[in-house]
């Protein structure tokens, strides 16, 4: 067992069939084979849509006991509106991802760029009320500006125990490269300078790396030593990697873990999941 959890942005992404998943996997398998490889995943989808019922039965069946899946927030609790006044959605949607019990933890709350120092009681009454572990990634420059605003924002987030994602994604814009997938997902995340806190015993990281996995090795050392410095801690962190497409985001993870072990020799090494030569389906056990 793992000293901490280790995964990617998803489990889903068809491409990983090109030497990550079995050629012949299903769909409806991967998240099975994910499973014997990792031990935790971001739950991205569930920002943009909420999974039906019988999705979340076979997320849950598929799912270790172990396994950990750090839902986010569906954005019309998070983006659209007063925090407290999405309480009702927030709780309903807790309800919904029910059957997966303790492997849900925390859920996070992706707080949009615009959310600001102003609205920080409105934060501290949702997760105070929401009745569930969280975590929380904010993106509004002033928290990012070592001022009061960050040091209000820590305070309220250690009073509770709550952790500050820590987004890095420094790999990601040293990149040049014109390519669409790169373009787009610099686009699309916040350039914010790193901020790795540990206010509970679980700290939260996103790695957003650069396309070509062996380019991120000088960017890796600072989280190798880090993450090792916390399990060493007793704490239990908790490390997402992401590439710009994510299609070399299991790699990276990977090579993250490869990193660890060299540092942590205790550490056993990540399962090798077997192929199947004659196509059948590989199940968990």
């Amino acid at each position: 067992m793992l000293p901490y959890f280790l995964g990617c942005p998803s489990w889903s992404d068809a491409a990983w069939r090109e030497g990550f998943y079995p050629e012949t996997a299903r769909a409806a398998d991967f998240l099975g084979h994910y499973a014997e490889v990792f031990n935790a995943v971001e739950g991205n989808t569930t920002f943009y849509a909420r999974p039906s019922p019988t999705t979340v039965q076979r997320w849950a069946e598929a799912m270790p006991a172990g396994f950990r899946f750090t839902a986010k927030f569906p954005r019309d609790v998070s983006h659209e509106g007063d925090l407290r006044d999405n309480l009702v959605a927030a709780h309903e949607f807790t309800r919904l991802l029910a059957p997966l019990g303790g492997r849900v933890a925390p859920y996070w709350l992706q707080l949009p760029a615009p959310f600001g120092p102003q609205r920080l009681g409105e934060l501290a009454a949702f997760i105070d009320a929401v009745g569930v572990p969280v975590a929380v990634e904010v993106r509004h420059g002033s928290f990012f500006a070592k001022g009061e605003a960050e040091r209000a924002l820590n305070r309220l987030l250690l009073e509770r125990g709550v952790e500050r994602i820590c987004l890095d994604p420094r790999a990601l814009f040293s990149c040049t490269s014109q390519a669409p997938a790169v373009l787009d997902a610099q686009g699309k995340k916040p350039r914010v300078p790193p901020r790795p806190t540990a206010f509970s015993q679980a700290p939260q990281v996103r790695f957003i790396g650069h396309p070509q996995v062996e380019a991120n090795e000088g960017f890796l050392t600072p989280w190798v030593a880090k993450v090792a410095e916390w399990i060493e801690d007793g704490r239990t962190p908790y490390v997402f990697l992401h590439t710009a497409d994510n299609r070399h985001a299991p790699a990276l993870a990977q090579r993250f873990h490869q990193r660890l072990r060299e540092r942590l020799p205790g550490l056993p090494a990540l399962p090798v999941v077997e192929r199947n030569p004659q196509g059948e389906q590989l199940g968990l056990l």
